[in-house]
């Protein structure tokens, strides 16, 4: 009986092993990568993180194709997302108000950027690396409640019995030059953007609701 447990533990590994490859790549979670080259937009599926900046890389390993600027619409990011940039209109176009919950961006351009201001929804972790020859060259940011509602993610709030808790960043550009360490400053339970923050630009989008409290974090 021992001899014949043996043998199908044996025969199992085995099987495992002869699909290994394909058992990976079958359930590995896939990524999106967005990337700017020459006027160019490439909306990629990645299965791994790919080194950044590296466009035939991208090219080769990822499942690609070209997007015309013309023709992008705002987006609801359920994955990972990655966007390799070289100037902050791009930047504008695919973030602005768009609602990504793991973010990494890394500016591959060689100009130091412009400070400008982005919102993002939904933002819980993002991570920043840039080419520029300053000392903080790659550094990460992670967005937390203090409220204990990690539950409540943005994807899954549909309770109306219960307060939303609502995620919303402001990220600014000239971060990306490297000259400074990677700051973030959160306030919570903020039942009014409009009134907490009068002067922030685009304060009239943000809708006031009985239900929804917003965790608001500045990025600099």
């Amino acid at each position: 009986a021992y001899s014949r447990r043996f043998h199908c533990l044996m025969m199992v590994d085995y099987i495992f092993y002869q699909t290994n490859s394909h058992f990976y790549y079958k359930y590995q979670k896939n990524h999106t990568l967005i990337f700017t080259k020459e006027s160019i937009i490439r909306n990629c599926s990645c299965l791994a993180d790919i080194r950044d900046c590296d466009y035939n890389l991208a090219n080769l390993m990822c499942n690609c194709r070209t997007v015309l600027p013309s023709t992008m619409e705002k987006t609801n990011y359920n994955s990972d997302l990655t966007i390799w940039f070289t100037d902050t209109s791009v930047l504008e176009m695919l973030l602005n108000f768009t609602r990504v919950c793991d973010l990494k961006l890394s500016f591959c351009g060689t100009a130091p950027l412009p400070t400008e201001y982005l919102t993002i929804w939904g933002l819980r972790k993002l991570r920043v690396k840039n080419k520029v020859k300053g000392q903080f060259p790659e550094q990460s940011v992670t967005i937390s409640s203090s409220s204990n509602h990690e539950k409540e993610d943005f994807l899954a709030m549909h309770n109306k019995d219960r307060q939303m808790l609502v995620y919303i960043s402001f990220l600014d550009t000239s971060l990306f030059n490297g000259y400074s360490l990677l700051k973030s400053y959160s306030v919570e339970n903020v039942s009014s953007i409009t009134e907490h923050f009068p002067s922030l630009l685009y304060s009239d989008v943000f809708s006031t609701s009985d239900n929804k409290s917003y965790v608001v974090t500045f990025i600099y």
